[in-house]
């Protein structure tokens, strides 16, 4: 098993090998015939160089993609535009923000594009959807595959009107001529392939020319998704399908030592899958499949007996047995000096929770099996990660593998593994039938994994003038995401040290980088009070980037910042090349949070109202785990597995959000999912603290809806 992805968390992403073509070449192949002629190069790969690219590839670092324009887009005969990503859409709209970067560069109307996406047997591979890579990698590859494209076709009309190619210009899927001249682009491509390659020299339209991109376009298929038309997982159905369910263990780390399962075979058209230690039945329905499941009798060996009560010592604990282990931070020898000598200093704890990513759609997986081939429909963020899990699980070569993604019910970076994608194809192997299995919401929240969480240890101090002279901040088991401070200090030393987790634990959105966002902002508003300082002109001394000072200075203008008002807080953050600061009034008694000021820069916007959506679901979400998010675990038992005991931000909770968007068209766009989360919960900390006076260093800040009555 390699390591992750440089992009995510250590524990995260178990990344097998990458297999550039081989995935997709013959499916793809097939399907690309049904077009007939166009802008396509059927790409022919022997077996030699398949195994090439799966070894120099292997272990997930890297970006490298195919440069043939053939292998991402296609130009038919009508003038339709077929892009193909491996990316999927999981309510984030990029399906809407990648169709906006090929119509700027291709000339074409959005309505002529359709995106293929997160299909394993028909677009090249990804190593998947998470890190806020999808703008920075996915929409830059494509707005090159467009740009390309673009050049050949206003290339061939030229040469057909005997002109200049910088006398004819592309606009509204033709191109045109300067003796009034116009062809359509299905026209261009009758006559023979267009052979067209990208690479670093591909002319893109700059930021400050974009027509389409930079646009508030509407989602792409969005009245499907408001009327119910769009089939989720959970939604499909095949030809004499069969449903699943599984048998979990009773409490966590506890193993099937026995089964008898023949009560459940005894029910009408029930098959039972007792393989090793996993034990499941598929049935006609999913009334069926629960009594069969039900039926079954079990006896386990004892759980963990893991407590939430001893949890933060249990990873401070391991964490310390295996000092070094995990280790991702970077150190100054001169931080200890600097701690002791200078006047102002500040040492504390920070605690942060598992939380659970409660997606609206839980696990979802339709399996199918034919001739020994599998095809598998399901949520994930990972169609490539997910094949081979598959093929592994099986024994099987990944190209009889296809993983089908349909645009998914949210993810937030709970969709990475193929649990269901495996159990289902476990089923429907055996049942001989396609087999759906949807988790149930108590499955959804005890068996997928959570947000880790982790303790934070901060050591800081500041000159009497309010300069940072030293800083130490080690992080046990949250994870390096955003580890390092923005803020100008000499001397520091910051540090992550992998602990033993109790629970199943692997990304979220933002990854760490809440946690640590979480303890070093509630400690510069500690250090400032020290020092006597406003937060907002603390941090102003204390900054060097001129981006993170922009966004500090836009929200607390649009906010109406002034010093000495209770009840008020801010913070800042960089994270992905993303900027954000976010000022929150609140009011103490009763708790009410009145409204939420956020300033976020990424770059150019691509979409300013997707950008602006993402933003304000970062803010919304970001509540729960701000305020009252947390998974409550007893004797290896999750014990607060339902929406009635775990709570999670309603309608009433949530304030006015005033988003402030700063378009840098000088500079490439980034991601903008993970980012704008960050800046919430010790935004929210610093107002209650200067509401209150009490500084609460653990999330959630109010656990069971009440206010802390003692600092902490």
């Amino acid at each position: 098993m390699s390591q992750p992805d440089i992009e995510l968390e250590r524990y995260e992403l178990f990344e097998g090998p990458r297999y550039l073509f081989e995935p997709w070449t013959v499916a793809r192949r097939d399907f690309l015939k049904s077009f007939g002629t166009g802008l396509l190069v059927l790409l022919v790969v022997s077996p030699d160089s398949v195994k090439a690219q799966q070894e120099s590839g292997r272990g997930g670092g890297g970006d490298r993609m195919p440069s043939d324009v053939n292998a991402w887009l296609h130009i038919g005969e009508d003038g339709r535009v077929t892009v193909f990503t491996g990316k999927t859409e999981i309510g984030q709209n990029i399906r809407t923000s990648l169709t906006q970067a090929v119509a700027e560069e291709l000339k074409a109307p959005l309505a002529s594009i359709t995106l293929v996406m997160a299909d394993t047997g028909r677009t090249p591979f990804d190593q998947g959807t998470f890190g806020s890579r999808t703008t920075p990698t996915m929409n830059l590859q494509l707005r090159k595959v467009a740009a390309a494209a673009r050049e050949v076709l206003a290339s061939r009309a030229a040469a057909q009107w005997n002109v200049a190619r910088d006398a004819v210009q592309l606009r509204d899927g033709g191109v045109h001529g300067p003796a009034a001249q116009s062809i359509e682009f299905g026209e261009l491509v009758k006559n023979g392939a267009l052979v067209a390659a990208v690479n670093e020299r591909t002319a893109l339209e700059p930021p400050k020319d974009w027509t389409i991109a930079g646009t508030a376009a509407p989602k792409v298929n969005g009245r499907d998704f408001v009327t119910g038309r769009h089939q989720y997982t959970s939604d499909m159905t095949r030809d004499g399908m069969l449903h699943g369910r599984v048998v979990r263990p009773p409490s966590y780390g506890a193993t099937l030592t026995r089964a008898d399962i023949s009560a459940a075979q005894a029910i009408a058209g029930v098959v039972v899958v007792h393989d090793g230690t996993f034990l499941g039945v598929a049935a006609p329905s999913v009334a069926i499949a629960a009594r069969a499941a039900a039926a079954i009798k079990t006896e386990w060996t004892a759980g963990s007996g893991a407590s939430d009560r001893t949890l933060f010592d249990d990873l401070r604990r391991t964490a310390a047995a295996a000092q070094g282990r995990g280790s991702g931070g970077v150190g100054s020898s001169s931080v200890d000096a600097a701690l002791a000598s200078s006047p102002i200093k500040a040492d504390a704890k920070y605690t942060i929770a598992y939380i659970a990513h409660a997606p609206l759609e839980p696990r979802a997986a339709l399996a199918e099996w034919q001739d020994g081939r599998v095809t598998v429909w399901t949520g994930t963020q990972r169609p490539f990660g997910v094949q081979q899990e598959l093929a592994d699980a099986f024994h099987v070569a990944p190209a009889n593998v296809r993983v089908i993604v349909p645009d998914t019910g949210s993810a937030y970076g709970g969709k990475h593994t193929g649990d269901a994608a495996v159990e289902a194809a476990r089923l429907a192997r055996a049942a001989g039938k396609p087999v759906k299995l949807v988790w149930t919401r108590e499955e959804e929240f005890a068996w997928a994994y959570f947000r880790p969480a982790g303790v934070i240890e901060v050591r800081a101090a500041a000159a009497k003038d309010g300069q940072l002279t030293g800083w130490e901040f080690t992080n046990y088991n949250s994870g390096p995401a955003a580890l390092q401070t923005p803020y100008d200090v000499a001397s520091k030393r910051e540090e992550f040290h992998q602990a033993d987790s109790p629970l199943r634990q692997g990304s979220y959105r933002g990854l760490a980088a809440t946690a640590n966002h979480f303890a070093r902002e509630s400690h510069m508003d500690d250090l400032a009070h020290a020092a006597g300082l406003d937060p907002l002109a603390f941090r102003l001394k204390n900054l060097r980037d001129e981006r993170l000072v922009a966004v500090l200075e836009a929200a607390a203008r649009e906010f109406g910042w002034k010093p000495g008002t209770a009840g008020i807080g801010l913070a800042c953050g960089v994270e992905k090349g993303g900027y954000t600061a976010c000022c929150v009034e609140l009011a103490a008694a009763p708790f009410r949070i009145r409204r939420v000021v956020v300033a976020f820069e990424c770059g150019a916007i691509v979409n300013p109202d997707g950008l602006k959506n993402q933003v304000e679901g970062a803010i919304v979400q970001g509540l729960g785990g701000a305020l009252f998010e947390a998974v409550a675990f007893e004797d290896g038992r999750l014990t607060n597995g339902h929406f009635a005991q775990y709570r999670l931000p309603r309608f009433s909770d949530t304030p006015p959000i005033d988003v402030v968007l700063l378009d840098r068209r000088d500079l490439p766009p980034a991601g903008a999912g993970e980012t704008p989360i960050v800046g919430l919960a010790p935004a929210i900390g610093n107002a209650l603290f200067s509401a209150t006076g009490t500084r609460v260093r653990s999330l959630p800040l109010i656990p069971g809806g009440s206010l802390p009555t003692t600092h902490q």
